[in-house]
C-alpha cells in the first residue's frame, strides 16, 4: 500500500513510480448496480465509465450523461457515427466531412470533430473506450470516422466539465465510443446511399468477427470497413440561385436614416466577372465575355451595375446574375472520400486476476474537395498593349490617351477566373493506434480492487496537398503577354529580353481563352505539406467499491496517473514555403508532455445523498502547474425523484497548432472602413509560446424523474454554465481591420503590412496569432426524456432530446463583446433551441423509426438593430440592418427494418430516408467580406441540411 500511496503523490512521484504506466483513459471502475448492492467482499466489475471514474448510468450521474446504443445509431441509418452523433442537440454545430471543405491551408477538410456546448471542438475531449486517441490534425480534431465502427456498442456524451476525471480539453464535455469487446461471431454488412437529386452516390462494408480461444481464457477482435462516396463539386441545389448575401449597405451614410446593413436576393459581386470586369478608370464597367472564334479576341459588354458605389464589392440588381455566373456555388457541396479501416484486438487470462491485451488499428482516408473558383477581386493589372486585348477596347485607349493626359498606361480587372479550375485540397491521412495493457482485480487490507494501466502510441501521417493554386510570380508573368517585335508571336513581356524563360502567355481576358499549356505553366506542381503527428500515452488506475464505510454505506475510491507526450514534424519543400495563392506551408514543429494524477471518490452521506468528488494535478512542460476539481451531489429523497448538481474547475492547455504553427498563408478579401473598399491581402495565421491554459469553472443542477406510476418513463432537466477564463482564440482579418481602422486600437494595427503600388498604400498581410482572451460563458438547459411500453403486438420507444442556450458569451477584452445565442448565422451559431425527438415500433420481424429533428429560428446578430428607415446612426457595436430574423427548421428522417434468416444467419434489411419531406435549408445572408462568401452555400450549413432527401438502404448479417 505504501507503493500505492507514494505512486499516488503526483508530480514528481508520478514521474518516478511511472517510468512505466500513466493516464487519465480506461479507467475501470465500478458498475452502478454493483455499487448499490454488493458488500466489501463481493466482486468489483470491470466496466468502462463516463463522467465520473465511479460508475453510474446517465440518470444517476451528479454530471449528465446521454447514453446512445449500437441498436439507435444502426436505426437512425446514417453513413456513419459521426454523422448520427451530429444530430443530437447539444453538439449541434460539429465540424463534417462536407462542411470543412473550405479548410484548405490548415489540412481539416474532410475531418468529423464533434463541438460539444458551442464551445469549439477543440474544447471537446473524445475518447475510445475511455482512452483518448491522436488526432487528425494539429489543431487537436480528433476523426471519429477512424475508429472502429462496426465495433461500437454505444457512445456515451458527457454534456459538462470532466477534467478532474479524464483530464485537459473535457471543458465542454466528453463523448466517449465504447466497443463491444465480448462480441462473438461474425457480422457483416453493406450500405448504399444516394440524394433524391441522384447525386453523392456512397457505399460502405463493413467485416467484424469475435472469437474465444484458449478454452474461453483468451478472446479476439477483428473489423474492417470501406467507405467511398463520389462528391458533390458545386452546390447544385435551386435554392442557392437566389443571390441572397448580406451586403453594407451601397447608400448608408450616418444622416440619412438608412440601415448600414443589407439581407436581400438578387445580389452579386460588383467588382469582378467570369472574364474580367474593369473596376475604375474611364473605362470602369467594360467586360470581357466569350471569345470570338473569328477574332481570337473576346466580346466587350457595359455591365449594368444595379445599386452599388464604386469602393463595394457588391451590387443590387443590374446583371448580378451574370456576374455571379462561374464563382457562385463552386465550393464542393460534399467530397469525394475514400477510408479504410482495420482494426484488432486480442486478449488474454492470464490468471483468474489478471488479463492482458492488445490492440491495434490502421485508418486511411484521402478526400477530394473544392474550395472555390477563384475570383480576383480588382486586382488584376492588364498593361495598355496587352496582346490579348479586344481592338475595340485598344481604339477605347487609343482615343482616350490622344484627349487627355495622363494616357492609360493599364487597367484594373476582377476576374473569377473562367477557364482556370476551381482550387481545393486533395489531404491524406494514415492514423496508426497500437495498445498494450492489463487488468485485473486484487485483495489488499481486506479490500477488493480493480485496477488498469496501458502504453498507448499513436501516430497520425498527414499530407495536406493543394489543387489548382497558382504561382503568384508566375501568373504576373504569363498575364503580362505581348506581340513579339520581331516573330509577331504572343509572348511573355519577360521571354522577349530572356527568352529561355520558359514563360508561357496566358489569356486572362475573355471567357475561353486559357490553354492548358498556359495552366501548365502557372500552376506547374500542387503545394504540399507531409506532418506527423505522435501521441505517446502511459496509463494506470485503481478503484475500489469499500475503501471504508460511514453510517450511511460504502465509500467508494478511484485514483490512478498519466504521463502523455504530444509532438509534432514534418517536411515541406522549399518552393512551397511562399508564393503560391493558397498554402504556403511551413512546417509546424514541436512537442510538449504532461505528467498529471487524480483522485475520485463517491461517498455516501445519509440516505439517498451521495457526494462524488474529483481532484487532479498536471503538470505540463510548457506552462506549467494546474489543478482542476470537481465536487457534486445525488440526492433521491424518493424513489420517483432525484436532484443532481455538480461544480467543476477544467481546463484546455494550447494545442500543437496553437503553440507552435510556423505560419500559413492564404489569400481573402476584407472590407475596409471607412468607404468598405474590397481590398484582397495574405492573411497569415502563427502560433503562440505565450499561451497559458484556459481554465473553466462549471455549475450543472439538475433532477431526474422516474415516475413509479408511468413504468419505463424518465425524464431529466439540467441546467449548465461554463465560463471560461484566459479563452483561447484569434481575431479574425476583418475584426482586425474594424479594430484598427475604426477603433484605433494600435496592435491590431501593427498586425497589418502594406504594400505601395503606384501611388497608392494598400494592404498586403495581415497576422493573425492567437492569445488568451478574457472569457467566455455558455448557459443553458438540457432537456432529456424517454419512455418505452407496450403496444399491441409490440413494443414503441420514444425519446426526446433538446438544448436550450439562455447565452454564449464570448468577450475577447478588447472589441465589444459577443452574444452567440439564438444567433442562426456564421461559425459560431447557437440557436436558442435545437432538439432531436424518435419513436420506434418493433413488432415481430420489423421496425419502424420517424426521427423529428431541428433548430429554432433565431438572428443574424444579437446586437444588431432592425430597422427599414428613420434607423438610428450604425456603430461596431449596434450595426443597423434591414433584417435580423432567420427562420429555424425542421427536418424529418424516416426508417424501417425487416429482420429474417438466412440458413444459420440472421439478417436485416432496412431502408432510410433523412429529410423526408425534402426540405430545402432557410436562406442566410452570408457575408459581407471574405472573396469566398458567393461559392458558399446561401445559408448556415453546419445548422441546415443542404444535400436534400437522402436515401440509404442495405442488408446487415451475423453468424
Amino acid at each position: 500500500m505504501s507503493k500505492l500511496t507514494s505512486c499516488l503523490s503526483l508530480r514528481a512521484a508520478v514521474c518516478r513510480c511511472l517510468g512505466v504506466v500513466l493516464t487519465s483513459a480506461s479507467l475501470a471502475a465500478l458498475n452502478a448496480e454493483a455499487q448499490e448492492t454488493s458488500t466489501a467482499e463481493g466482486p468489483i466489475d470491470s466496466v468502462t465509465v463516463t463522467g465520473t471514474r465511479i460508475a453510474r448510468d446517465g440518470y444517476d450521474a451528479p454530471t449528465p450523461v446521454s447514453v446512445l446504443g449500437a441498436e439507435e445509431i444502426q436505426t437512425a441509418g446514417t453513413a456513419n457515427v459521426a454523422d448520427f452523433v451530429n444530430t443530437l442537440p447539444s453538439v449541434v454545430g460539429s465540424a463534417t466531412a462536407s462542411n470543412s471543405s473550405g479548410a484548405l491551408s490548415n489540412g481539416q477538410a474532410g475531418i468529423a470533430a464533434i463541438n460539444l456546448r458551442s464551445l469549439g471542438t477543440n474544447r471537446t475531449l473524445v475518447l475510445l473506450d475511455g482512452q483518448r486517441s491522436v488526432a487528425s490534425a494539429s489543431t487537436g480534431s480528433v476523426d471519429i470516422n477512424t475508429f472502429p465502427q462496426a465495433l461500437i456498442e454505444r457512445v456515451e456524451i458527457v454534456t459538462g466539465g470532466a477534467s478532474a476525471a479524464y483530464g485537459s480539453d473535457a471543458v465542454g464535455g466528453v463523448v466517449n465510443f465504447i466497443l463491444d469487446r465480448d462480441f462473438t461471431g461474425v457480422k457483416t454488412d453493406y450500405e448504399y446511399g444516394v440524394t433524391t437529386y441522384d447525386d453523392n452516390p456512397n457505399h460502405t462494408f463493413t467485416l467484424a468477427g469475435g472469437m474465444p480461444f484458449a478454452g474461453g481464457r483468451g478472446h479476439l477482435l477483428f473489423s474492417s470497413e470501406y467507405f467511398t462516396q463520389d462528391g458533390v463539386h458545386t452546390i447544385d441545389r435551386d435554392w442557392n440561385d437566389n443571390g441572397f448575401f448580406q451586403i453594407n449597405n451601397p447608400n448608408y451614410t450616418a444622416t440619412n436614416g438608412q440601415p448600414f446593413r443589407l439581407v436581400q436576393a438578387g445580389i452579386g459581386p460588383s467588382q469582378h466577372t467570369p472574364g474580367g470586369l474593369i473596376v475604375s478608370g474611364p473605362l470602369r464597367g467594360t467586360y470581357f465575355g466569350t471569345i470570338d472564334r473569328t477574332t481570337g479576341r473576346a466580346t466587350v459588354g457595359r455591365l449594368a451595375y444595379g445599386t452599388t458605389n464604386a469602393s463595394n464589392p457588391w451590387m443590387m440588381g443590374g446583371d448580378w446574375q451574370y456576374t455571379s455566373q462561374g464563382h457562385e456555388g463552386s465550393n464542393s457541396l460534399a467530397p469525394d472520400e475514400e477510408r479504410r479501416t482495420i482494426f484488432g484486438r486480442a486478449s488474454f487470462e492470464l490468471t483468474p486476476a489478471v488479463t492482458v491485451f492488445a490492440q491495434v488499428s490502421h485508418n486511411e482516408y484521402q478526400g477530394l474537395s473544392y474550395y472555390q473558383q477563384t475570383p480576383n477581386v480588382g486586382n488584376v493589372t492588364i498593361r495598355a498593349d496587352n496582346a490579348y486585348l479586344p481592338a475595340s477596347v485598344v481604339q477605347q485607349i487609343a482615343q482616350y490617351n490622344t484627349a487627355n493626359d495622363p494616357d492609360i498606361a493599364s487597367f484594373v480587372m476582377g476576374t473569377t477566373n473562367a477557364g482556370i479550375p476551381a482550387a481545393g485540397s486533395d489531404n491524406e491521412r494514415e492514423v496508426n493506434r497500437y495498445l498494450i495493457g492489463a487488468d485485473g482485480d486484487f485483495t489488499l487490507i481486506g479490500r477488493e480492487w480493480h485496477w488498469d494501466t496501458y502504453l498507448q502510441r499513436g501516430v497520425a501521417k498527414l499530407e495536406e496537398q493543394l489543387i489548382n493554386t497558382w504561382n503568384n510570380a508566375r501568373m504576373a508573368l504569363a498575364q503580362d503577354a505581348v506581340v513579339h517585335p520581331t516573330t509577331g508571336e504572343i509572348v511573355c513581356r519577360s521571354s522577349i529580353a530572356d527568352p529561355g524563360n520558359g514563360c508561357v502567355p496566358i489569356n486572362r481576358i475573355g471567357i475561353g481563352g486559357v490553354t492548358q499549356a498556359a495552366l501548365d505553366y502557372i500552376i506547374p506542381s500542387d503545394p504540399y505539406r507531409e506532418q506527423e503527428l505522435t501521441q505517446d500515452v502511459a496509463a494506470f488506475n485503481f478503484a475500489t467499491n469499500n475503501i471504508f464505510s460511514t453510517w450511511a454505506g460504502p465509500v467508494s475510491l478511484a485514483f490512478g496517473g498519466e504521463w502523455r507526450e504530444e509532438k509534432i514534424d514534418g517536411f515541406v519543400e522549399t518552393q512551397y514555403q511562399s508564393g503560391w495563392l493558397y498554402g504556403n506551408y511551413l512546417v509546424t514543429k514541436g512537442d510538449y508532455h504532461v505528467a498529471e494524477g487524480y483522485v475520485e471518490t463517491v461517498v455516501p452521506l445519509w440516505e439517498g445523498l451521495d457526494f462524488n468528488g474529483a481532484l487532479r494535478f498536471t503538470d505540463y512542460s510548457i506552462s506549467g502547474n494546474v489543478e482542476t476539481r470537481k465536487a457534486g451531489l445525488t440526492y433521491q429523497p424518493i424513489a420517483d425523484v432525484k436532484f443532481r448538481v455538480t461544480g467543476s474547475k477544467d481546463i484546455r492547455a494550447p494545442n500543437l497548432n496553437e503553440l507552435f504553427a510556423a505560419g500559413t498563408a492564404r489569400t481573402n478579401t476584407v472590407n475596409v472602413p471607412p468607404s468598405n473598399q474590397a481590398l484582397q491581402f495574405v492573411q497569415k495565421q502563427t502560433g503562440s509560446l505565450a499561451l497559458v491554459p484556459e481554465e473553466a469553472e462549471s455549475l450543472g443542477i439538475g433532477v431526474v424523474v422516474t415516475p413509479s406510476f408511468v413504468p419505463g418513463l424518465a425524464f431529466s432537466v439540467d441546467y449548465f454554465d461554463i465560463e471560461i477564463q484566459d479563452a483561447i482564440g484569434t481575431v479574425t482579418a476583418q475584426n482586425t481591420v474594424d479594430l484598427c481602422f475604426e477603433q484605433n486600437v494600435q496592435s491590431f494595427c501593427d498586425n497589418i503590412s502594406y504594400i505601395t503600388v503606384g501611388d497608392v498604400q494598400q494592404i498586403s498581410e495581415i497576422l493573425l496569432v492567437p492569445f488568451n482572451f478574457a472569457s467566455q460563458r455558455t448557459k443553458g438547459l438540457d432537456i432529456e426524456a424517454s419512455y418505452r411500453l407496450a403496444l399491441g403486438h409490440g413494443d414503441l420507444s420514444l425519446r426526446g432530446l433538446a438544448t436550450h442556450y439562455i447565452e454564449n458569451i464570448t468577450d475577447n477584452g478588447i472589441d465589444f463583446p459577443i452574444d452567440y445565442a439564438g444567433m442562426n448565422q456564421g461559425a459560431n451559431a447557437t440557436p436558442s433551441w435545437s432538439y432531436r425527438l424518435s419513436a420506434t415500433y418493433a413488432v415481430d420481424m420489423l421496425s419502424f423509426t420517424l426521427i423529428g429533428r431541428g433548430v429554432s429560428s433565431g438572428v443574424y446578430n444579437n446586437s444588431f438593430i432592425e430597422c427599414a428607415s428613420n434607423c438610428p446612426v450604425s456603430t461596431v457595436e449596434h450595426r443597423t440592418i434591414d433584417e435580423n430574423d432567420i427562420d429555424g427548421a425542421f427536418y424529418l428522417d424516416a426508417s424501417a427494418t425487416y429482420s429474417f434468416a438466412v440458413g444459420p444467419a440472421e439478417a436485416e434489411a432496412f431502408v432510410s430516408i433523412r429529410n423526408l419531406l425534402n426540405t430545402d435549408p432557410e436562406l442566410v445572408g452570408n457575408g459581407p467580406d471574405a472573396n469566398n462568401t458567393p461559392a458558399y452555400p446561401q445559408t448556415n450549413r453546419v445548422l441546415y441540411d443542404t444535400m436534400g432527401r437522402v436515401f440509404r438502404l442495405g442488408v446487415r448479417m451475423s453468424f
